[in-house]
This record gives C-alpha cells, structure tokens and sequence, in this order.
C-alpha cells in the first residue's frame, strides 16, 4: 500500500465555503457571546473554546490534505463523516448554551425546534442521516457532486448536533430521561455505528465503485480500504462512547449525593421538599439555587410534629 499522495490546495468554491461556512458561524456566535456578557449570561469560558476547537476542526477536516485523503479512500472519508457526526458535533453541542440559543428558539415560527432535541426524535434524525448517507446510491453521489457533498457534510454536524444537544444539551428532556435512559441512548449511539462498522468490515462486497481506481492506483485493495474504514468507526465511536458512559456514570454519582444533601437540608431546616423536585434541580444545574431558597425559607416553613 503506498499512500502517494498529491494535496490539491487550490481555492475553489467549495473549499472557500467550507472555510468560510464555519467563519460566519463563529461570528454570530461570538456576536451572540458578546451580548450576553454584558448581562453576566456568557457560556463558560471552556464552553466558548470548545466551540472554537469545533469550528475550527471543521475546516481543517474539509480542507486540505485531509479532505484529500477522504477523496481517495474510502477509510479517509469515514474518518472525515464520524468526526463530523460525532466528536466535532460534541464540541459545538457544549458552547450552545440556553442563552446562547435563545434569540433563535423563542422567536415565533422557530419554537418547534426545540422539539428537534427530543431524545427519540433526535436519534432517529442522527441514525437516519447516518444510514442514509452511506447507502451507496447517496454515498456515490456525495463523491460526484460538490453541492451534495456539502449538504451531506452540513447534515452531518446538524444531526449530529441535535443527538448531542438531547443528550447534554439546556432544554428540559422528558421525565423518564434520566441518567439511566440517557446511558440507554449513549448505548444506542454506539450500537448503531457498530452496525454500519460491521457492514463495512465484513461485506465481502465493494460498496462504494467510486473508490476503486484510486485504490488501485495507490496500491490499495478496495474491500481492505473498505474494511479499514468500518475499523476506523468502529474504534472512534467506541472510544467516544466509552468515555461518554464513564462521564454519565460519575455525573449520576455525584447528581444522586447533590440530590441526597439537599433533601437532609431540607429536612433538617423544617423545609417540605419533594424529592423529585430536588433530583430535577440538582439535573438543570440549580442545586446551588434550591439550596439557597431551602436556607432562606428555613424557619418560616412550621416542622412537622
């Protein structure tokens, strides 16, 4: 296998507007940022660079010596789509914040849009894009045209946005997503990426014709290029979706000893608190709030005999 290959870093127009795509984004995002810091509602500082490291990493993916690899290999071109499905789409997902969000979800006509980020909703549109896309007639199509590969690329990081934001996101999620339905989700993200890896990895047929003269040429059998690319999915989403759980497992941990503490505050300040409105504080982030108001109405609240 001899990977010889001859990076083409001409400014056409698709490559202008992949760079230029994620540039406007990070301007109204940054505009967005720079508002909210006058009322002290800015995300996080951390939050803001991982959205930078996000758009930013979308260009380097789409342009360039990578996006050059994508379009020689079919391996290349599955490193390049579960980035953007997954890892690149996380970074964006934690910078969009409540506030940040805010302008675009309350505005008539665009409220229903929340309802995108409902957990069922969300990882059917995330699967379906997946799927879709990599079905050959739609793959092969991708590879041909420039507009459909962008599209393809563009619903990529919206799908795999919406996944993240029902996962992690600032809208309220329906009573029965708790932690362990939300571990059930991550679960079903990584078992479907393990369905579509195992399709590639074991087909014994070439799924995508586009690939196989460039494989020749650089010495590549297509049905490894092919197998390699299920490999290539396979490791970065189980390694993503490791992480993930381990993440949800400590978050469930410490939510249940935060859950735990202001129910015997409660208690011990004479405050009626049902425990279910104690565990949907302590999941919205507002224990500290809860804790203040368990505090303030300690005393005014008479202890039960």
């Amino acid at each position: 296998m001899h990977l010889d290959l001859s990076w083409d870093l001409s400014l056409g127009w698709s490559t202008i507007t992949s760079i230029t795509l994620p540039i406007l984004i990070g301007v109204a995002y940054f505009y967005r940022v720079g508002h909210l810091r006058e009322r002290g509602r800015q995300p996080s500082l951390w939050r803001q660079t991982s959205f930078t490291v996000g758009l930013a990493a979308i260009v380097l993916l789409t342009v360039g010596p990578m996006d050059d690899l994508a379009d020689n290999f079919v391996f290349g071109h599955m490193i390049q789509h579960t980035l953007l499905l997954e890892e690149i789409s996380l970074l964006l997902s934690l910078g969009l914040t409540g506030p940040v969000l805010g302008p675009v979800l309350t505005r008539p006509g665009f409220r229903r849009l929340r309802g995108l980020t409902h957990p069922v909703l969300a990882f059917a549109i995330w699967a379906v894009v997946m799927y879709g896309w990599h079905a050959p007639p739609a793959y092969q199509l991708a590879a041909e045209d420039e507009v459909v590969h962008l599209c393809e690329h563009a619903s990529f990081v919206a799908a795999g946005v919406l996944m993240w934001l029902a996962l992690l996101g600032p809208f309220p999620k329906p009573e029965w997503f708790g932690n362990g339905a939300k571990a059930v989700y991550a679960g079903g993200v990584h078992f479907a990426s393990m369905g579509l890896a195992n399709t590639l990895m074991w087909s014994g047929t070439v799924l995508y014709p586009f690939y196989i003269a460039s494989d020749r040429a650089h010495g590549i059998d297509p049905i490894t290029d092919q197998s390699l690319a299920g490999v290539v999915l396979m490791v970065q989403s189980a390694m993503l979706m490791f992480a993930i759980l381990a993440w949800l497992v400590l978050r469930w941990a410490r939510q249940d000893t935060e859950r735990q503490e202001l129910i015997d505050l409660a208690i011990e300040r004479g405050v009626d608190l049902d425990e279910r409105r104690a565990g949907r504080a302590v999941a919205a982030g507002r224990a500290a709030e809860l804790r203040s108001r368990i505090l303030s109405s300690a005393g005014r609240t008479p202890k039960p005999s």
